[in-house]
């Protein structure tokens, strides 16, 4: 009986890590739609169909780079440009996923490479704030965390560019500052993970470098 119970305990710890990655990326969802809503918006102010938009947001997955290859798309950039454009905004990404990287050292390449591939700001600086807390991440949290942003990104865009046809300046209903918003939000709680002692330390150097 012992070890059937063992085996229950084993199969219910992967769920209850992918739902808590979902909950723990809950926050920035909310950001998620703002600008996603935006960014579809944008790509049907740029005469993107709903479909191109939606397959712009999931290929590209970046909301810089999405606002800048409508922005090129619009001038008529070549393709080349918008390419390399691309990688120089999301080269960013590398960096991200090697800080995370000795942390999920125990799986496999093709495992990091799936989470590496679906890392954004908001889902590094999430995990990097249960870090900071002490917690540790698996590859089924950071599945959680980045499938639910993902597919929420997608959708939202999707969204977006339904109701583009609508809504001409989606500045004039604030979701221009709903990613300044998420960001000061993901702060906040960096700064909570901090000791006293430390933040103090980390202020003084922001200040003494402004």
């Amino acid at each position: 009986m012992s070890s059937i119970r063992k085996m229950a305990i084993m199969d219910e710890r992967p769920s209850s890590s992918f739902i808590k990655g979902v909950a723990d990326g809950v926050p920035t969802l909310l950001g998620y739609v703002s600008i996603a809503f935006a960014a579809g918006m944008v790509g049907s102010a740029t005469h993107l169909s709903i479909l191109e938009n939606a397959l712009l947001a999931a290929l590209v997955y970046a909301g810089a780079s999405q606002f800048i290859i409508c922005a090129m798309l619009a001038a008529a950039s070549p393709v080349s440009a918008i390419i390399f454009t691309t990688f120089i905004v999301n080269v960013r990404h590398f960096l991200m996923c090697s800080t995370l990287a000795p942390h999920l050292k125990a799986y496999s390449l093709q495992k990091n490479i799936g989470i590496g591939a679906l890392v954004t700001d908001e889902t590094f600086a999430v995990a990097m704030n249960k870090i900071g807390r002490g917690g540790k991440i698996d590859d089924r949290w950071m599945n959680g965390l980045n499938l639910s942003a993902y597919i929420v990104w997608v959708l939202s865009c999707a969204a977006g560019a339904m109701l583009g046809k609508w809504i001409s300046d989606p500045q004039s209903l604030g979701l221009d500052f709903a990613l300044t918003a998420m960001f000061v939000a993901l702060l906040i709680l960096q700064l909570q993970s901090i000791k006293r002692s430390a933040l103090k330390h980390h202020l003084v150097l922001v200040v003494s470098r402004s």
